[in-house]
């Protein structure tokens, strides 16, 4: 009976974390007039600050003296650092440029990318139905760029910074809560000199736009931690099986937002590539149930927008 509702409590945690990255896009735009880059020199400073009052809470501090003892594993996260610096400031712009629906594709063929990459960087085999999926992902990426008129790189920029932050932290292999405090503390002092020489300039709207403008980008901080926070209470508690199939929730939730509330146009073509990247998806998820039935592997495990794509432990 624990253990059931232990299941049930961590898979509305793990809808939980994936439903707010995949609304984020709503909150993006309450900063204007603040640029991408304001917001992200934001986010990035308010990070550190409530993921260091949940370390302290947790009296989680023992990781950083062997971090910091590991030259390969500081230079990896520096280098992580970067790579997400990347994606979060082009997401930010590409929300706040009405571009959510190229956004959401970023997310939904990142899965592809991630296998792509596996296989020109890690030399890994592939089975038929993975070659498939890959293939029409491809296809549906030219498929998208004649649409467009130019390729979508918003979307190609996402899924390749995300796929390389998530190769990144497989090899750093620490926790989520702890990577995020060790990526925002490298990105810290950057993003601090840079809001100082806003500031310093009279071009800062920390201040200038009120106090509930203020209180809007010291919340970003929130926005980061806590969906991530869930993603970890769901991954100690369900199969990572569940949350490879909850994590297509998130681009999901975007391409909704993207199409329904923001009024992006969706002509023919765009939908013809979106319908191909989602039978893509389709196939490498039934290909992949069909291995964990044979074999108990988990499913990949992404974690869109949240600091951290490290795989979680299925519970003991």
């Amino acid at each position: 009976m624990k253990a059931e509702s232990e299941q049930r409590a961590g898979l509305l945690y793990g809808i939980g974390a994936y439903a707010m990255w995949g609304l984020v896009p709503l909150f993006w735009p309450l900063l204007k007039p603040s640029g991408a880059i304001e917001i992200l020199a934001h986010r990035m400073v308010w990070s550190l600050a409530v993921v260091g009052v949940a370390l302290l809470a947790l009296r989680r501090w023992g990781w950083i003296r062997d971090l910091l003892r590991a030259p390969r594993k500081l230079a990896l996260t520096t280098l992580a650092a970067s790579v997400i610096t990347v994606n979060w400031g082009v997401y930010i712009w590409a929300v706040n440029n009405d571009a959510v629906v190229e956004a959401s594709l970023g997310y939904f063929i990142n899965p592809l990318v991630t296998i792509a990459i596996g296989v020109l960087v890690l030399g890994e085999r592939l089975r038929r139905a993975q070659w498939a999926a890959v293939g029409i992902g491809a296809l549906a990426v030219l498929v998208l760029a004649i649409g467009y008129g130019r390729p979508p790189w918003i979307s190609l920029v996402l899924a390749f910074s995300f796929a390389a932050y998530g190769l990144i932290k497989k090899k750093i292999n620490i926790g989520g809560l702890e990577s995020l405090a060790a990526e925002t503390a490298v990105q810290f002092l950057p993003a601090l000199a840079y809001l100082l020489l806003l500031g310093s300039r009279g071009e800062s709207t920390f201040a200038a736009e009120g106090a509930g403008h203020a209180a809007l980008l010291a919340a970003t901080g929130l926005v980061t931690a806590i969906p991530l926070v869930c993603f970890g209470a769901a991954a100690i508690r369900v199969p990572l099986s569940t949350l490879g199939l909850l994590q297509y929730l998130a681009p999901v939730f975007q391409f909704i937002l993207g199409v329904v509330y923001f009024h992006e146009a969706m002509p023919p073509e765009r939908w013809a590539g979106f319908s191909l990247v989602w039978a893509a998806l389709a196939l490498l998820t039934w290909d992949a149930l069909r291995a964990a039935r044979r074999s108990r592997v988990p499913l990949p495990v992404t974690a869109p927008d949240a600091g951290a794509a490290t795989p979680a432990r299925e519970p003991a």
